[in-house]
This record gives structure tokens, C-alpha cells and sequence, in this order.
């Protein structure tokens, strides 16, 4: 079920707010606002599920099972479908980095699979063609960079993904408003992961990151599986490789970096409640960690939400929620000047939370 809110504290709130942060996994259509999506669907003609109403929101979820995972499908689906003309792809893209840059981020990689929506925008070229010139205004309208990650799907054929692959190193570039990597998504458990090594290759060739799912809804073993045939530089998810002290430690040896999303894994079941979800495990263990926020729409979180529930769950520090921070930039594709800029606001970040204990002490001489 979705992690409960907790009372809000508005000075917590906007410390966490104002931490510097990169975030690198949010899928597009699960990036939408609840509002935003009522208004697409009103514009389309087009019924929600109850579940996507506000009486209904956050929608009850798992992942645990095959019945459960076609529930979130469906529900995904139904919000996909709402995403029909050129001014839809544009408005989430501008969403998504509006709602990202009131969370304190800096920077946006945003996942989409291009398939999805090629049918009504004359396909896959034009709807990637459409993201990234968004995502260019939207890098120079507002305090935030934001590239893109081409995603193929486990549950199409290995063929599709070398097309969008190829589509993904036309767009190749290292900044703002450009692809940045390729990575494979859906459920884990469907497809055989060898088999998209020939797509990856492509996109490595082009200089593009690899970002692939792996470890969420699948153990040790399917993390081990990514490592072997998609060389990944990140893992979506990569979680469960704490149920393995071999897997996990060549996860850190190899420097390979976990995009977790904590309530993510609680609302699909993948682990009971917030305070089971690993990140201490991981991050004590030397993994390089960047926190996501997966779906908002359908998950009902956003990114400062996983930094609140690391500081008010699992006990990270100030300190320990820059270390978080800091990390999510060197994870990522932003540009070195980018990254610069950032490790520096973080240390004043850092600072002034710590500035205020130190004039208390002095005052208490």
C-alpha cells in the first residue's frame, strides 16, 4: 500500500526542499500531475479508472504477483492513453521540470518510451523530436537541466528495441535537451535480458549511458544477469542485490549506480513498509545511491518525499542526506559544470543546517 503521510513539518519540508538534488528515474507519463491527467482525459473523451480519481488516489498497488503488476499496467495504460496530441507531450515534459525545480532539483534525466505514443504523433522520430525540443526550453526557461533517457520495453521484441536504440544514438548528446542514455524497462520478469545486449551495444557505441531496470521485482540473480550482458552504469531500482552479499558487493566494486525509489518498492510490494526498504544497507555498504520518485502519478511521492522518508524513516542525517544528494549528481549525465555548481550549494546547504547547533553550543558557554 502507498507510504502514509506523515504530519508535515514546514521546517523539515523546506530544508529538504532547498537540498540541491539531481533526479534520474521518472518515467514520463508517470511524471503527470493527478490534475493534469483529469484534464487530458476531459480534452480526450476519455474515462478514468476509479482508481485515478481523486477518491481513489493513490491507487492500491502490487507488484508481488502477476494479477497485481497487470493492475498497475492497466492503470499506467489508461493514463498513457490520455497523452494523444504534440501540446500533451509538451505540457508533462514542462510539468515535470516545474514540479522537479520546486523540490530543490537541479537536474531531470526523464525515461520514455517513444512506442507508446507513436501511434498518434506519426511515430517514434516526432515524439522523441517533440521531448527533447521541450526539454531544451524547458533547460532554458527554468533553473534546471533536463535530458532524456530512450527506454525499450521487456514486454516488445528485442528488434524494437535496436530501432529505438538507433533513434536514442541519432539524438546522442551530453547536455541539456538531448538523449543521454538508454535503458529497458516494464515488467522484470517478462523477456530475456541477453537478448537486448545487441540494442545496449548500439546506444554504448553512440556514447550513451546504460540505465536499465533490473533487481526490483526480480532478486540478486537478475541483477547479476544485467551486470553480465548490458554493462549498465546504473541500475533502476537494483534493491533486492542486498540478498546476495557477492552480488552486492560487485555492484559497489564495479561502481555501477542503484536509481532507488523507496516508496516505490513499498507500493509494489516489494518490500512491507518504508522502514524495511534498504538504503541504509546499501549506502553503508558503499553503493552509490541516486533517489527517485519512479511515478508520482500513479505512486502518489515525489522526489523531496524520498529524502523525508530517508531523514524521518531510516535515520539519514543532514549530512548523510547531502551524501544522497551529492551522489545523485556524480550518477548522473549532467555536465561537469552542472555537477560543479552543485557539489557547492550542497556544502552551503550542508553548512547552514549545521550553523545554528554550533551558535547554540556557543551560547550554552
Amino acid at each position: 500500500m502507498p507510504t502514509p503521510a506523515a504530519t508535515p513539518d514546514p521546517a523539515r519540508t523546506g530544508r529538504i526542499q532547498d537540498l540541491p538534488k539531481a533526479h534520474l528515474h521518472l518515467h514520463f507519463t508517470g511524471s503527470m500531475r493527478l490534475a493534469t491527467l483529469h484534464e487530458l482525459a476531459e480534452k480526450h473523451r476519455l474515462r478514468l479508472p476509479d482508481a485515478l480519481k481523486q477518491g481513489g488516489w493513490p491507487p492500491k498497488l502490487s507488484g508481488r504477483d502477476e494479477r497485481g503488476w497487470f493492475r498497475f499496467q492497466r492503470l499506467y495504460d489508461a493514463a498513457r492513453a490520455c497523452v494523444r496530441d504534440e501540446s500533451d507531450v509538451r505540457r508533462i515534459v514542462r510539468e515535470a521540470a516545474e514540479d522537479d525545480v520546486a523540490e530543490g532539483s537541479r537536474w531531470l534525466e526523464i525515461q520514455i518510451d517513444p512506442t507508446s505514443y507513436a501511434g498518434g504523433l506519426g511515430g517514434i522520430t516526432p515524439v522523441l523530436q517533440i521531448v527533447l525540443d521541450e526539454a531544451r526550453h524547458a533547460s532554458t526557461d527554468l533553473p534546471i537541466g533536463v535530458g532524456v533517457i530512450v527506454a525499450a520495453s521487456r514486454i516488445r521484441h528485442p528488434m524494437d528495441a535496436r530501432a529505438l536504440a538507433r533513434l536514442a544514438a541519432h539524438h546522442a548528446g551530453d547536455g541539456a535537451g538531448q538523449v543521454l542514455g538508454f535503458g529497458l524497462s516494464n515488467d522484470e520478469r517478462r523477456g530475456v535480458t541477453s537478448e537486448f545486449a545487441p540494442a545496449f551495444a548500439i546506444a554504448r557505441e553512440a556514447g550513451l549511458g546504460s540505465v536499465p531496470h533490473a533487481g526490483e521485482l526480480l532478486g540478486p540473480q537478475s541483477v547479476s544477469e544485467t551486470l553480465d550482458s548490458l554493462a549498465p552504469d546504473r541500475l533502476g531500482h537494483g534493491v533486492r542485490s542486498v540478498e546476495s552479499d557477492s552480488v552486492l558487493a560487485r555492484v559497489v566494486d564495479s561502481g555501477v549506480a542503484l536509481e532507488v525509489c523507496p516508496t516505490s518498492n513499498v507500493a509494489l510490494g516489494v518490500y512491507a513498509t518504508p522502514d524495511h526498504v534498504p538504503l541504509r544497507r546499501l549506502v553503508d555498504a558503499g553503493a552509490r545511491v541516486a533517489l527517485g520518485a519512479d511515478d508520482p502519478l500513479l505512486f502518489g511521492r515525489r522526489l523531496a518525499d524520498q529524502y523525508t522518508l530517508a531523514h524521518d524513516i531510516l535515520d539519514f542525517d543532514d549530512a548523510a542526506l547531502a551524501k544522497l544528494a551529492r551522489s545523485s549528481f556524480d550518477a548522473s549525465f549532467a555536465p561537469a559544470d552542472v555537477r560543479a555548481a552543485a557539489d557547492h550549494d550542497i556544502d552551503t546547504w550542508l553548512a547552514s543546517r549545521q550553523a545554528p547547533d554550533e551558535d547554540a553550543a556557543q551560547d550554552q558557554d
